[in-house]
């Protein structure tokens, strides 16, 4: 019975932090049903009611908040001792789950990756691409991916890329139809190519600096997508304009596909930064990752 407890109070842990059954399922690798039977078990043999569920939502009860405030820290703690029992071994060992958009996955992540895994066998990287500003204490991730101004001030943060630079970009087809726009006002006239944003459905509103002056222009446009890769091929196909990183369309620009404008209106970012809760305790395989990720200048 006490080991019944443990393995279903980890369960309802799991659903509270993640604040859905469906989330907290694909974290514990069981089925929706399974979890939420095993939460009704727990909640029997305690005679208290752990989870408020509602059709859209699961929040902890008065009596769920004290379990989870109680003995949550607890069973992390026991995670992190399980995790740093691997510095006792040969090599690095164990599983680093990671969150990052659609570019930092592709540009950044992937590439240490590659340069990680083979000298490492015995390390698992999952990697879960998500544009959303994911909580990674609440989805257990070891750590996610953020531009540097986007990382919060409880976390450790390593910078893991160059800076960056968004370039506006169309076709030259497109600028036949339209003359270029001269300032970010200018693209409310222009067909634009949008970026739905997943965190709450909205549109991503273009960004420009210039000297002192910032501005956000909210475009519009016939094709909208939440994907980098069609944005691209829609801009070279001459659909519109597209708002994309400097990188992902540098070959375009060289060989005519694409042509820039409102480039003196398109200013720097700080690059990408790894970041992970301050209280964790690095185990030798998150160190590795670490080091194969680092940012060194004057490296691609």
């Amino acid at each position: 019975m006490a080991r019944d407890n443990l393995n279903d109070i980890r369960a309802f842990l799991a659903v509270a932090r993640a604040a859905s059954f469906t989330r907290a399922a694909a974290q514990l690798d069981v089925s929706q049903s399974a979890l939420s039977h095993t939460i009704r078990g727990l909640e029997a043999r305690l005679g208290v009611r752990l989870l408020t569920r509602t059709t859209r939502s699961v929040a902890p009860t008065e009596a769920g908040e004290r379990l989870l405030r109680t003995l949550g820290p607890h069973f992390d703690g026991i995670d992190a001792e399980l995790a740093a029992l691997n510095a006792l071994r040969d090599k690095p060992a164990g599983t680093i789950r990671i969150t990052a958009g659609e570019h930092a996955a592709e540009t950044v992540v992937w590439p240490a990756m590659a340069r990680l895994l083979p000298d490492h066998p015995d390390i698992h990287v999952e990697l879960i691409v998500d544009n959303g500003l994911t909580d990674i204490v609440a989805e257990r991730f070891d750590a996610g991916v953020r531009l540097g101004e986007q990382v919060a001030q409880d976390m450790l943060a390593l910078r893991i890329g160059p800076d960056l630079r968004m370039a506006v970009v169309g076709a030259p087809a497109y600028f036949a139809r339209r003359p270029a726009p001269r300032t970010p006002e200018d693209l409310t006239a222009h067909n634009c190519i949008n970026l739905r944003l997943p965190t709450y459905g909205g549109l991503y509103a273009w960004e420009f600096r210039k000297g002192e002056r910032e501005l956000k222009v909210r475009v519009e446009g016939q094709a909208v997508f939440n994907n980098l890769a069609l944005r691209r091929h829609a801009a070279v196909v001459g659909v519109g304009l597209a708002c994309l990183p400097e990188d992902q369309v540098q070959a375009e620009l060289e060989d005519g596909r694409l042509v820039r404008v409102l480039a003196d209106w398109c200013s720097t970012y700080a690059g990408y930064h790894l970041y992970y809760p301050s209280r964790r305790q690095p185990t030798p395989a998150f160190t590795a990752l670490l080091e194969a990720m680092r940012h060194r200048t004057g490296l691609a």
